[in-house]
């Protein structure tokens, strides 16, 4: 059996609901699709249980590995990778980028911080594509984890990754602060969770001025929280945002903006992969190939649309266009003193939130590949022309 194969089975295994509100008693969900969702959130729970566990065991990040990235990739070594726009945006481009890395690469359909880090407690997995919260909470749950590339959003101020989406007959929410006293989906241990957090640490709020409804954030749960009024409030990305809108806004729904940077997009590793100087060196090829696909995405926005979203997705093509043009333009950055210290700034309030202890961030990112990915990103732009 392929790693790959093993990594499915491994994270197909039967899930037990989890069900948890903060800041007011609970009360008995309505039997909707969202009471079935909570089945999903098992890996969230494990990631909770085993934060507060290794918190009290005063678990922490590693220092970040030093010396000279290895470069020579022995014959018949894999690289066992689950980043499924990598992977899309590979075999959509073809000869516009060289995938031929001189390894195996063997893709693994995981996506997501808690399935990824799950696999790789599994040992099934050596690279995942997630935002910045997961290397967070896979530290606290005693994994040593490091940060190997990152890309942001030149715009990301015009084109956020979420807004909070109101429920119907949900009236007077227009800005952060009017999240006082609503229920509002969270999901801790990703990047909705986080937002969350961040948003009322804006408003001024607490989590004890409202009432955080664990959710596991995949799919369509979200929306549907809010259409059944299970929720007054969540974080909707995406084509959400716009679905939502379409489907509720004639009954009162609409969306808030939050105004926060919320665009991060990384690989992460477990630290024995960088111990490894043949999986080491077939990783500095992959994370260039990472960042010359996301430049290749931007550039050939109907190629993406037409072969990822519709094809690949079964999207419409409506959609599919709404989706490039909230896309933002992609920011490789050479030096990651800046994303480190946002990096910071948003451990201190999960800490805070959580009870873990505060990690120091520069421990989670290996800054030896913040020159690879600016390789990667110039290899591309010289061979498309400059």
């Amino acid at each position: 059996m392929s790693r790959t194969a093993r990594t499915s089975r491994h994270l197909a295994r039967p899930a037990r609901p989890v069900a948890r509100r903060t800041g007011s008693p609970p009360r008995t969900p309505r039997p909707t699709r969202v009471a079935v969702a909570a089945l999903e959130v098992l890996a969230l729970a494990g990631l909770a249980a085993c934060s507060q566990a290794n918190a009290e065991a005063g678990h922490g990040a590693a220092s970040a590995p030093t010396g000279a990235l290895p470069t020579a990739v022995p014959a018949g070594t894999t690289l066992v990778v689950g980043d499924p726009t990598t992977q899309k945006a590979v075999e959509i481009a073809g000869d516009d980028l060289d995938s031929d890395l001189g390894f195996e690469i063997e893709w693994a359909n995981v996506s997501g911080g808690p399935a990824t880090t799950e696999a790789f407690r599994a040992g099934s997995l050596d690279v995942g594509a997630v935002a910045d919260i997961p290397p967070i909470h896979a530290t606290w749950t005693g994994l040593d984890v490091q940060i190997v590339a990152a890309a942001y959003r030149e715009d990301w101020q015009e084109n956020p990754i979420y807004s909070f989406g109101v429920a119907p007959g949900v009236d007077g929410v227009d800005e952060l602060e009017d999240l006082r006293g609503l229920r509002v989906a969270y999901s801790p241990g990703q990047a909705q969770g986080a937002i969350v957090l961040r948003a009322l640490e804006e408003a001024g709020l607490t989590q004890d001025d409202v009432t955080l409804v664990e959710l596991p954030s995949t799919g369509d749960v979200y929306p549907t929280a809010l259409a059944a009024k299970e929720v007054d409030v969540a974080p909707l990305g995406g084509i959400q945002v716009a679905r939502y809108l379409d489907a509720y806004g004639s009954d009162g729904a609409h969306v808030v903006a939050h105004g926060l940077r919320d665009d991060p997009s990384t690989l992460y590793v477990p630290s024995e992969v960088l111990a490894d100087p043949a999986k080491a060196a077939a990783l500095r090829a992959y994370v260039e190939l990472w960042a010359a696909a996301k430049l290749w995405v931007h550039d050939h926005p109907e190629e993406w649309k037409q072969g990822y979203y519709v094809e690949d997705q079964g999207l419409s093509a409506a959609d599919a266009d709404y989706l490039v043009a909230h896309a933002g333009v992609p920011d490789l950055p050479e030096d990651w003193t800046e994303p480190i210290a946002r990096h910071q700034e948003t451990i201190d309030l999960l800490a805070q939130a959580t009870g873990n202890d505060v990690l120091d961030a520069a421990d989670l990112w290996d800054e030896r590949f913040a020159a690879v990915v600016a390789e990667g990103a110039a290899a591309y732009r010289a061979g498309a022309g400059g």
